[in-house]
This record gives structure tokens, C-alpha cells and sequence, in this order.
């Protein structure tokens, strides 16, 4: 079942794991071992929704720094005539994280009409009114809220799963934006040593 495939979201979070590893090692300053901090009570206490919040936090970030770090001139660049513009894919992506995070708060899905044809500045407003909208859904969640179960697509799935299937769609498009922004000479927020530092804050 193709929403079952995570693979991709588990090979982003190894790869840029692999990074920050690297960047560490590098460092002399730094004791070769360390004590493990401290895992908030959430963690502790759900760590199947905390861990799906965290994943969901790392994409924000990339999301939200691709959206950003992209200049204007380039948000109407396509690869080919038959995909999205840039700035349609970050309308795309905001638009489309009402539907999932809608169901699991159990409202009716917010219709705030982006324009894919926007400016820069408001399709990175879109893009972060809709995170913040999914906010409520991914740090309300317990693992026990978790397994309610909802419609989605036709079928009963958990809720868990609704916010997962949340962040395939959001990995699967920032793998694309990834290819514009690499075919313009710019390095994609989570090739940066940093970013794995910088998303967890």
C-alpha cells in the first residue's frame, strides 16, 4: 500500500543524522562521549506521537528555509512544462496540510484559497499559517489519542497515521523542490552542515 511507504522520511532523518554525526566527529573540542539529555516528559510518556512530532518539526524547518532561501525571480521555475512551478508546489503544500491536520482535530478543512501565482512573501505567509495550523493537530496528540480512529480516503485509519501520511506527502514535495533548487545553484536547507542543529531549536 503505497501510503505504508516511509522509506523516504527514514532515509532524510539517517542522511542528515549522518551529517551532524560527521560534523561532531570533526570537532576536537568536544568530549568523545557525552551524557544523553534529558527527553521531555511528552517524549517519555508518548513517544510514538512525540517522535511522529519530531519528524514533523524537521520537515517545517526544511520547508519553511526552502521557501525562503529560493529568491523570487525563481518561484515561477519549472524543470518542464508538465510540473509545478515552484511557488505552485509551496502553494501546494500549504494548501494540502489542512486536509490531513483537519481530520485529526476533527474540524472542517479551512479553505484559505492560495494563490499559486502569489508573490513570494505571500506564499511563505500560506505556507506558515498552515504549519501552524498543523501544530494543533501533531502537539495535542498522545499515543493514546493516537489510535482513534478516523475516515480517510474511504478506509478507517488511526490518527497517528493521518498525520504521517501528512509528512510522506510533505518529504515527497520538498524531494522535488530539492531538484529546483539544486538546477539553480542552491544548496537545499538540509544539505547544510548546520540544519539538523538549527531544526530542533
Amino acid at each position: 500500500m503505497k501510503y505504508l511507504l516511509v522509506v523516504p522520511l527514514v532515509l532524510m532523518f539517517l542522511t542528515t543524522a549522518a551529517f551532524a554525526q560527521s560534523d561532531a566527529q570533526k570537532s576536537a573540542e568536544k568530549p568523545k562521549t557525552q551524557p544523553a539529555p534529558a527527553q521531555p516528559a511528552q517524549a517519555q510518556d508518548n513517544p510514538l506521537s512525540a517522535a511522529n512530532k519530531f519528524g514533523y518539526g524537521f520537515l517545517k524547518s526544511a520547508l519553511i528555509s526552502t521557501a525562503e532561501k529560493m529568491p523570487e525571480e525563481n518561484y515561477n521555475f519549472k524543470p518542464t512544462w508538465l510540473l509545478r512551478s515552484f511557488g505552485q508546489a509551496i502553494g501546494h503544500v500549504a494548501g494540502s496540510q489542512y486536509y490531513f491536520c483537519s481530520m485529526v482535530l476533527g474540524e472542517k478543512a479551512p479553505n484559505p484559497k492560495i494563490d499559486p501565482k502569489a508573490t513570494k512573501a505571500d506564499l511563505i505567509a500560506a505556507l506558515k499559517d498552515s504549519f501552524a495550523y498543523c501544530d494543533k493537530a501533531y502537539g495535542s496528540m498522545t499515543d493514546a489519542s493516537a489510535t482513534q480512529m478516523v475516515k480517510f480516503r474511504g478506509m478507517e485509519f488511526p490518527k497517528l497515521f493521518v498525520l504521517t501520511a501528512n509528512s510522506m506527502h510533505t518529504i515527497e514535495h520538498y524531494g522535488n523542490l530539492v531538484v529546483y533548487m539544486r538546477l539553480k545553484n542552491i544548496l537545499p536547507p538540509t544539505s547544510e552542515p548546520t540544519f539538523m542543529q538549527q531544526a530542533q531549536k
